[in-house]
């Protein structure tokens, strides 16, 4: 179970970039080959190059688990065909298109953004297969860019308040401990991508940070 230092077109914010499952991760094109074989072992998983919705930012703009990707509704058809041969995708037909910054996930459960959309509630439950529960972290409604969550553990800002991480720990069934990521950074996401086989972390994360991740998330 990994842990591996690693950046995207040179920035530590990789988990704006890229998005992981237990079976998949998707990454935007122009990774090197060397680069995207470290994911796939590190990860356990096969990774999908491609663009979504024309955009390079693949970790803010995707949520899922192992049951279902959603992907916003501007999703193109080739993107949309591509990431089909590694999952299930369900664009969701809502506004609001950076769904990895407001939904927070794993298989056992998913927190949401407080005033998410009934389309978005609605394909967590239906595709996802779990049960979502509104949330903030740090008293923040962007609980998926505030957060990191696998089967083993989350991961939440280092302001988030106790009853915010017990709703956390309740809805996704697993321990919830808070730290930085990226040098001191609270926005967790943007520096990890983990799920329970391993982690790819930022670049600048500090050793004591490094510890608390691995810690949290048993990789």
């Amino acid at each position: 179970m990994p842990v591996i230092l690693a950046d995207v077109f040179g920035s530590p914010n990789i988990g704006v970039y890229c998005f992981a499952n237990e079976t998949v991760a998707i990454v935007p094109p122009g990774l090197t080959a060397r680069k995207i074989a470290q994911f796939a072992e590190t990860l356990g998983v096969r990774v999908c190059s491609t663009t979504i919705a024309s955009s390079t930012l693949v970790g803010a703009l995707v949520t899922g688990n192992s049951n279902a990707v959603l992907v916003p509704h501007t999703i193109r058809d080739y993107e949309l065909e591509r990431v089909q041969q590694f999952s299930k995708v369900v664009p969701v037909q809502t506004r609001w298109t950076a769904l990895g910054n407001v939904v927070l996930a794993n298989d056992q459960g998913a927190v949401v953004h407080p005033e998410a959309s009934s389309e978005i509630v609605a394909a967590i439950s239906d595709d996802m297969k779990v049960t979502p529960v509104r949330g903030k972290v740090a008293t923040f409604p962007f609980v998926g860019a505030l957060a990191v969550a696998t089967n083993k553990g989350a991961m939440l800002s280092p302001n988030t308040l106790d009853d915010e991480r017990l709703v956390i720990k309740s809805a996704l069934h697993v321990e919830a401990e808070l730290s930085s990521t990226n040098g001191g950074l609270p926005f967790v996401k943007s520096g990890i991508l983990a799920n329970s086989k391993g982690a790819v972390v930022g670049p600048l994360t500090r050793g004591a940070e490094l510890m608390q991740i691995s810690r949290t998330l048993g990789v």
